[in-house]
């Protein structure tokens, strides 16, 4: 059998590895293209090439784009199809009575599941994720310890604060910062501004605006909310999906503690 090594070190394909691969979601999308070899992810998700949201959007430049229709998958003749528990069932379901191979991916709520996710892909596509987890591991080793207690909010559209176990709560203790919007609440969820400033937090924490964006992100240009920064932007991409980028947010946001030390 071939070696198989990741797409950074010019892989090559294992003798059974699958080579038309296609993937029809989004957060699959980003963790075959960290590993998948020159040639072998066939399509992804149209909006795999969206820098806003993809972190990895220049390897999808040169990639067939797919609508995740099982029709439209199944022409392409792949070998394994990539997706998500929330992909359809009924795509699901057609997919499989067509005779391909599906692979579906749970979310990740941990960064566990990061690493979870990250080698079974590897597994799956015949390359070796461990340097790439063992880089991840490596980096967020290297984030500073908190010299004292700084108080964030992850504040989104429609004033939607993060809280409670999931991603967005392992990217602040990652980076060294204390959940502000868990001292009043017990999941994610509206958070009203009148609320969040009565919580003076030291940092506020906001995506960066979508182009075009909507009436629903108005609230975060408020000028109430000058009184309550220094914050700290947020790039969607970093977090949309769980994959080693979000190392990128926990980098910016120990970055941005670490000011107000």
């Amino acid at each position: 059998m071939l070696v198989a090594l990741s797409l950074w070190g010019g892989a090559v394909l294992a003798d059974d590895a699958p080579r038309r691969v296609v993937s029809i979601n989004l957060c699959t999308d980003q963790l075959a293209l960290q590993l998948a070899a020159p040639g072998q992810l066939i399509s992804v998700t149209a909006v795999a090439r969206d820098a806003q949201v993809s972190p990895f959007a220049d390897l999808a430049a040169d990639i067939s784009v797919n609508h995740g229709g099982a029709e439209e998958v199944f022409r392409l003749s792949p070998d394994l199809v990539l997706a998500s528990d929330y992909t359809p069932i009924a795509t699901l379901d057609l997919l499989r009575r067509l005779g391909l191979r599906v692979e579906q991916f749970a979310p990740e709520y941990s960064f566990d599941d990061i690493r979870t996710n990250t080698a079974r892909m590897g597994a799956l596509l015949g390359q070796d994720a461990g340097a790439l987890i063992a880089d991840f591991d490596a980096g967020l080793a290297r984030i500073s310890t908190p010299t004292r207690p700084i108080r964030a909010v992850i504040y989104g559209a429609n004033g939607f604060a993060s809280a409670g176990p999931g991603l967005p709560q392992a990217v602040l203790d990652a980076a060294g910062l204390q959940n502000a919007a868990a001292e009043v609440m017990a999941y994610s969820g509206t958070l009203p501004l009148e609320r969040l400033i009565m919580l003076d937090p030291d940092m506020i924490i906001t995506p960066t605006p979508y182009p075009g964006a909507s009436n629903a992100e108005g609230l975060l240009r408020h000028p109430a909310m000058d009184k309550v920064r220094p914050g700290a932007g947020l790039a969607g991409n970093e977090w949309a999906c769980g994959t080693t980028a979000v190392l990128r947010a926990v980098q910016r946001l120990a970055a941005a503690r670490e000011g107000l030390e």
